[in-house]
């Protein structure tokens, strides 16, 4: 048998803090919230858990997943974001796992994560296929997040498993969200990491994305919500390109 520390990361997540929680407080022996600068009830919703939240200020989303793994006292860790909702057949496997003896600390667990956008669990969300399967679950001794400025990723391990079940990942629950995160992460990519500066190239970029995730991959069969989840991967691929452009014009 083994303890398990759990890690959130929040900020102004009180639309589905609780419901996290509720379902993250059975399996967990221990819960870091690592909070950056809530302005909402989310604090209160922690302390509502019995859970004080520690502040650290926002960098990058896979070094902010490291600060609230350097807090847990337990070698195995459990990490998730504010949107993330694990589901009754995840939980049960999570404990029956914990009641064996410790797995080897090469070994990592991949939650099967399905995306909801705009309350509508979606096929494909850019750059990434619905479910996807992201390694969350870990000995923070062998494994950690990688410092990628998006689609960050648990690195170090060398074997892992699927578990069974469903994590809900409501995430864009607004076109306002949606267009919000779309403008950070493409600021974020071009921040940190070198992309062409090139106009042409983004247009390219952007029909393609166009005919791969909006028609071939069928979102247009899901109405207004496979046109949003369209438009996002058009215009990521297009602002991405063009605000490299625009860096090296200033």
């Amino acid at each position: 048998m083994f303890k398990l520390s759990v890690c959130v990361l929040t900020h102004n997540s009180e639309r589905l803090l609780a419901d996290v929680l509720q379902a993250l407080l059975p399996v967990a022996d221990e819960c870091i919230i690592v909070d950056s600068g809530s302005s909402d009830n989310t604090l209160n919703i922690c302390r509502q858990f019995g859970i004080e939240a520690i502040y650290h200020p926002f960098s990058m989303h896979g070094q902010q997943m490291n600060v609230a793994i350097s807090r847990a006292r337990h070698d195995w860790v459990l990490c998730l974001d504010s949107d993330e909702i694990l589901d009754a057949a995840t939980c049960d496997y999570i404990l029956r796992l914990k009641q064996g003896d410790a797995p080897d600390a090469d070994c990592a667990w991949r939650l099967t994560r399905q995306w909801y956008v705009l309350g509508e669990a979606v096929r494909t969300l850019y750059p990434v296929s619905s479910p996807d399967f992201p390694a969350r679950l870990f000995n923070r001794h062998c494994a950690h997040f990688n410092d990628r400025p998006v689609d960050d990723e648990v690195v170090g391990f060398r074997r892992s498993h699927i578990i069974p079940g469903a994590v809900r990942h409501d995430t864009f629950y607004s076109l306002h969200e949606m267009f919000n995160k779309l403008n950070a992460y493409t600021t974020r990519l071009v921040t940190y990491k070198t992309i062409r500066p090139s106009l042409s190239r983004g247009a390219f970029s952007a029909i393609g994305s166009f005919f791969k995730w909006y028609l071939f991959s069928g979102a247009f069969r899901q109405g207004r919500v496979g046109a949003a989840t369209g438009l996002y991967a058009t215009l990521y691929s297009f602002l991405k390109y063009y605000k490299a452009w625009h860096a090296r014009r200033r």
